[in-house]
């Protein structure tokens, strides 16, 4: 009798410690690309995670656990990550990925599974397909209408475009062409490339012989380089610009002087110790690279690793208010997180000041952006 008692009270002290653990915790799962393509933006997303889950491990006194998958730079295997981490893993949310077909191959997923996806990819769904996403990287209309004033400023009158022959090359397209118009500006060229692409010489030819006053590519990371160094190649002297997804390192060492004097929109983390200090972005900004510096050893150098440490910070905010509502590891608390998420207000993050809405992807307004200047390998901004 003293045995059987013996046992079942270890039994039960060990299935209450289970439960215990299992109540203590909330499950991130973040995907990235580590390899391929996408990979000179999935590991600074990578990195910039570590940093926010050092920055801020516990909600209300519940430790944040996250589980980490590579896609490859492949939204097929981004889709079958999410479906691992939702069903074998019992994530809360999903933070993901480095690329827009990837995220949108994930907001299927999430749709489907009724889990929340914050998008650290440029994506976006209408109505009922992206009803379970957000997405942190300001949208393309907002950032390309900087560049268009910019170029009006600048006395530029017809623009030549190239960019990805994917989502997000259509994205910064017509959001050009919208914002150009109105403005009296004329986008001669649509020249499109892959990601896997290693030259763009007969694109860049047509861009050339269109003889436009400024090019702009709607590109990223270290694929994007190419229309710069081809346009050098070819003796091209007019205004070059560019979107945010080219503040990274790789694309400033890949491009080398090709580069010089790219203006491009981006979010305020970039220049953060150049903004005054009213900004409230610039606090949490600094924040973020000083842990950063404490992680990794060295201060961040690009804008994609912020991103991925907004979507902490937002997913934590919300998290704090749905766990009022639901138990976290269950399909209700899922529900309330989605609901927390699209209904935060006035967040702070590095990249923005986030609003979102139900009915709306994106977060960010005017103050998630600035105008900056790649001189001599380093943006300063302008202006």
């Amino acid at each position: 009798m003293k045995r059987f008692t013996l046992a079942a009270a270890a039994a039960a002290l060990t299935a209450g410690m289970a439960a215990q653990a299992t109540a203590a915790d909330l499950k991130v799962g973040f995907i990235s690309s580590l390899s391929g393509p996408v990979s000179s933006l999935g590991i600074p997303y990578q990195k910039g995670i570590q940093a926010a889950a050092a920055f801020k491990p516990d909600v209300n006194g519940r430790k944040i656990q996250m589980v980490q998958l590579d896609d490859s730079s492949d939204p097929s295997t981004a889709a079958r990550n999410a479906r691992k981490l939702i069903e074998e893993d019992k994530v809360d949310v999903i933070i993901g990925t480095a690329g827009s077909p990837g995220a949108l191959a994930i907001a299927g997923v999430a749709r489907e599974t009724r889990t929340p996806l914050i998008s650290i990819a440029n994506a976006n769904l209408p109505g009922e397909e992206g009803a379970w996403m957000v997405t942190l990287p300001q949208p393309a209309p907002l950032m390309v209408s900087a560049v268009v004033e910019r170029m009006k400023k600048s006395g530029v009158k017809t623009i030549g475009y190239i960019g990805f022959s994917d989502a997000w090359g259509d994205l910064v397209y017509d959001s050009l062409r919208q914002a150009a118009e109105p403005a009296g500006l004329k986008v001669v060229t649509n020249e499109r490339y892959a990601r896997g692409d290693s030259s763009v010489t007969g694109q860049v030819l047509k861009i050339v012989a269109a003889r436009p006053d400024a090019v702009i590519t709607g590109t990223s990371g270290t694929p994007g380089a190419l229309p710069y160094l081809a346009l050098t190649e070819r003796g091209y002297r007019g205004q070059i610009y560019g979107m945010h997804a080219l503040i990274n390192p790789d694309f400033v060492r890949v491009a080398g002087p090709s580069a010089e004097g790219l203006l491009a929109p981006t979010g305020p983390v970039v220049v953060a110790e150049q903004l005054p200090a009213s900004n409230p972005i610039r606090k949490v900004s600094l924040d973020f690279r000083n842990a950063y510096q404490k992680v990794h050893g060295a201060p961040p150098t690009d804008a994609f690793s912020a991103y991925s440490f907004d979507a902490w910070l937002v997913f934590a905010d919300a998290a704090a208010r749905a766990m009022s509502k639901a138990e976290p590891g269950t399909p209700q608390f899922r529900v309330a997180l989605r609901d927390a998420i699209v209904n935060t207000k006035e967040l702070v993050g590095t990249h923005s000041v986030y609003n979102f809405k139900p009915n709306d992807r994106y977060g960010s307004d005017e103050r998630s952006r600035v105008v900056v200047k790649l001189e001599k390998g380093q943006w300063k901004l302008v202006p």
